[in-house]
């Protein structure tokens, strides 16, 4: 047989295959250059072993020069040779290799379904998921081992659909999983929540008689309790012949995110009766459960409960009590929590931290920020990106933007929630310079602005008061970002213009954005809504509730919470109850909401049996409920009532009064007439009084015509409010009728002078579809003679006083020729149309003074319509000669 030879730098190695080129004795001659000699035909022994040796060690280089070596002769290596290779590469993740070896697969003496399988499981434990595609649809026979080794890439790369389709293919192949296949098949199917492709595993384990395998029955419960299809895991569960610890878990776990904590528990104390102690995982599992489901004292409990059954909480039980503390709005409790954690001893890890930092972000609590950023940095958690997130965030709203950079730049890999952190913080902090700056540099990087980036951008620019950058941005959103605005990107334009006080810009973007099929959220309806709670916006506010009811949004809380309020303010209190009866479910400002609507229209009785019904419901008041309830009790008349109200918010709720209930205590006392006693009340004030207190106190002492009081509470008012020209305006009065104008002085020691402009009585009223203002003594309204003695005539009839020791200290006084801006808007409506408006809404920026309210009252009489007037005060309804505020306003 023909021979060659190969040069080698080592010492000779002894002859294995003898040579026929010469005798022994040519052979000796030739020993200055020493030679392996061997067969084109068969790779010696001697070679496969040394192949194995070199890629052991690491030497790949020499291994590949031996490789092109046996290539050139045209020699092979065994299957078994060259799946070692293809090991070592696995072993030591060398792709370079392993390409090698794929492009010398011709070598191998026979490529069987093994080598192929192999050469499929080097690309995708390399990380070459493509590659180890290519080759695994290019083989000729596939067998279990390759169908196996393809799966198990795509589940290593999490493509979990994927592994399902691959798992059809391979039964249109004719071929079956085993007990070891089976279990990986089912958490793909758990992963992408495919019910229909477990079923019919499920089915295929029975017929292939696996359902004896625990290992197999565990799997299949787990993907039913994951997909949330509780009867079939329950059914499986109950059938079981076999449970282990494995399977309590995934039955509990099941219910669990669910949301059915009972029937969990229920299952838990079961497994201890069956003999199977719960372990670490099952407490964690429903302590985790409690968390997301609010339940932090019941988690707690439970918590401690594990401790005295002898198991010792690990960083995920910690982690699980912190995180659900902070979610939940007990920020001081996830931080005190956190303290403990590592007094035991357990050290944190990245979520921990992450929770942790929340909480202090939450509370702007940055010294125990700071203790924490220092714990993160010894633990070497700066690196992580979800540290390092967070970290951002609690800088930036904590004001410490330099901080927050310094953490930006530490962190080495970035990704779109880094950037946009530190965008939302520049923005926050008003530098919206540097924001665009980062989004530019971000738009270079490998990061690239997601909707998210954009919306900040946008909103960041709204907050500054650059409503036209935000549009351009806005604009350009689509066209130069090629990302699609979505709702949150129209919502930050609606709640943008509704903060710079723009209305009519929100409103018509509300509208545009659903004429480009962008469908309203709640967010936007809580953002819109309360922009139309007055009387001059009623057919907005149905044009909201069209859009709420179009989108399904009427059964979300706190939108039914916001249509409540903004009805019972459009002067629309008959819906807002419609929509209160209708709701399933309601919570605490439910309830509120409908008291302070009918304490809003006047309406006591209604609020305070409903305040009765809320408690029968099982609801708590709260600081707001006990507010309007004080409110409601002064409308009624009943100061005893009332006072005990006040005094049980502290002895039975124990809820520390604010000045609004102090405000609500003054008023109860003075519009029954108790002037002293309120005065007393206030001097008993454990908290200084603020203007609402003194503003409360004047407002009855005008009603009841004591002077005297009204000069004391106005003069407070001065302290409270120097400022306030409105206050000057309404002493200057009060000095005037006690005959003293020397007392004007008084106003100059807190250096006002006698208030030369007047201010300008205004009001809005919404006619035929369109808003109209009127402004006092404006008679270019008045457009014709007829309207004048319309108005003239009016007056005469409704001179009849009915207010005879009410002060005459008005915030808009009415002088010779001066027409009040009420009076205007109500000939406007009245005079102006063939028949009579069954109803008048009108909206004005000071207080009605007495001669209007008068003559509302008369008109409602005289033509039997409805006025609805707001004021700077409050909110009157005149109905048949009456009006809601019982003539104290």
């Amino acid at each position: 047989m023909e021979n060659f030879t190969i040069p080698c730098k080592s010492s000779p190695p002894t002859p294995i295959l003898p040579s026929k080129l010469g005798n022994p004795s040519e052979f000796s001659q030739r020993h200055a250059k020493p030679i392996i000699s061997f067969s084109r035909k068969t790779l010696p022994k001697f070679t496969d072993t040394h192949l194995n040796y070199l890629c052991k060690n690491g030497r790949f280089s020499e291994a590949i020069t031996v490789l092109d070596s046996i290539a050139q002769i045209g020699s092979k290596v065994p299957p078994t040779t060259y799946m070692n290779l293809l090991q070592s590469c696995i072993d030591t993740n060398s792709i370079q290799l392993g390409r090698k070896l794929h492009e010398n697969i011709d070598l191998v003496e026979e490529i069987n379904p093994f080598v192929e399988t192999k050469l499929v499981s080097m690309y995708a434990k390399c990380g070459f998921l493509d590659d180890a595609r290519k080759v695994f649809h290019a083989m000729r026979e596939r067998n279990l081992y390759t169908w196996s080794a393809m799966i198990g890439a795509c589940l290593r790369d999490q493509r979990w659909k994927e592994v399902v389709e691959l798992f059809c293919s391979m039964m249109k192949d004719g071929i079956l999983p085993d007990y070891f296949l089976f279990p990986k098949i089912l958490q793909a199917c758990g992963n992408c929540s495919n019910i229909e492709a477990t079923k019919l595993i499920h089915s295929i384990a029975v017929r292939c008689n696996l359902t004896g395998c625990i290992h197999v029955n565990n799997s299949i419960l787990a993907v039913y309790a994951k997909c949330g299809n509780l009867e079939w895991a329950r059914r499986f569960f109950d059938n079981m012949d076999e449970r282990d610890g494995v399977s309590w878990n995934a039955i509990i776990s099941g219910y669990c995110h669910k949301g059915e904590s009972e029937e969990a528990r229920r299952l838990f104390d079961a497994m201890s009766k069956e003999g199977i102690e719960p372990g670490l995982v099952t407490w964690n599992t429903l302590i985790a459960s409690h968390n997301q489901l609010r339940h932090c004292d019941v988690a707690m409990e439970l918590m401690r409960r594990m401790e005295s059954c002898g198991i010792t909480p690990d960083v995920y039980t910690w982690t699980s009590m912190i995180s659900g503390f902070a979610q939940n709005n007990r920020k001081h409790q996830s931080l005190d929590f956190f303290k403990k954690m590592l007094l035991a001893g357990v050290q944190p890890n990245g979520i921990t931290i992450t929770s942790a930092i929340s909480a202090c972000t939450s509370l702007k609590s940055l010294n125990q920020g700071l203790e924490i950023y220092s714990l993160a940095i010894k633990m070497g958690f700066i690196d992580d990106v979800l540290v390092g997130n967070s970290l951002i965030d609690m800088f930036s709203k904590c004001g410490e933007v330099e901080a927050a950079q310094k953490v930006f730049s530490m962190i080495p890999e970035k990704d779109v929630y880094t950037w946009n952190s530190m965008i939302g913080g520049y923005c926050q902090a008003k530098y919206c310079g540097k924001a665009y700056e980062l989004f530019t540099k971000m738009q270079e990087s490998d990061v690239h602005p997601n909707a998210v980036t954009w919306n900040v951008m946008i909103t960041g620019y709204m907050q500054n008061g650059d409503a036209d950058q935000a549009m351009d941005l806005f604009q350009r959103m689509e066209k130069d970002g090629k990302i699609k605005r979505n709702t949150a990107s129209w919502n930050s334009l609606v709640s943008g213009y509704l903060q710079l006080g723009e209305k009519n810009k929100a409103f018509g973007v509300f509208r545009q954005m659903q004429a480009y099929c962008v469908n309203p959220n709640s967010v936007t309806i809580l953002s819109v809504l309360p922009s139309c709670a007055n009387l001059v916006a009623m057919k907005k506010v149905k044009e909201i509730h069209g859009s709420v009811l179009r989108r399904n949004l009427e059964s979300e809380i706190p939108v039914a919470n916001s249509l409540i309020d903004t009805y019972a303010k459009s002067g629309n209190i008959a819906y807002s109850r419609i929509i209160f009866d209708t709701m399933s479910s309601k919570d605490t400002i439910t309830w509120n909401s409908a008291i302070s609507g009918y304490v809003l229209h006047g309406r006591s009785d209604v609020a305070l049996d409903l305040f009765d019904q809320m408690k029968k419901s099982g609801f708590k008041p709260n600081r707001g409920t006990f507010a309007n309830i004080m409110h409601a009790y002064s409308l009624a008349g009943k100061v005893d009532e009332g006072t005990q109200a006040f005094h049980s918010i502290t002895e039975d709720y124990q809820i520390i009064p604010g000045l609004e209930h102090y405000s609500a205590m003054v008023d109860l006392y003075g519009r029954s007439g108790r002037l002293q006693e309120a005065m007393e009340f206030i001097e008993g004030m454990p908290i200084e009084p603020d203007s609402s207190v003194w503003g409360a106190l004047f407002t009855a002492c005008r009603i009841h015509g004591n002077l005297a009081l009204a000069i004391r509470a106005g003069e407070h008012l001065l302290v409270s409010e120097p400022g306030n020209v409105l206050i000057q305006q309404l002493m200057l009065q009060a000095y005037a009728l006690c005959g003293k104008s020397e007392d004007i002085s008084k106003l100059r020691k807190f250096g006002r002078d006698y208030p030369k402009k007047k201010f300008l009585g205004q009001c809005w009223i919404e006619v035929k579809n369109s808003l109209h203002t009127f402004i006092s003594g404006d008679r270019l309204k008045l457009c014709s003679i007829f309207l004048n003695l319309w108005l003239q005539n009016i007056e005469e009839k409704a001179k009849t006083p009915d207010f005879c020791n009410e002060l005459c200290v008005e915030e808009e006084e009415e002088e010779i020729g001066w027409i009040h801006s009420e009076k205007l808007a109500f000939a406007f409506a009245l005079s102006g149309s063939p028949s009579v408006p069954k109803c008048i809404r009108i909206m004005k920026n000071l207080r009605m003074c007495g001669d209007c309210h008068r003559i509302a009252k008369y008109i409602s009489v005289a033509f039997g319509c409805d006025i609805y007037l707001s004021d700077a005060k409050s909110f009157h309804h005149f109905s048949n000669g009456r009006c809601s505020c019982g003539d104290y306003w």
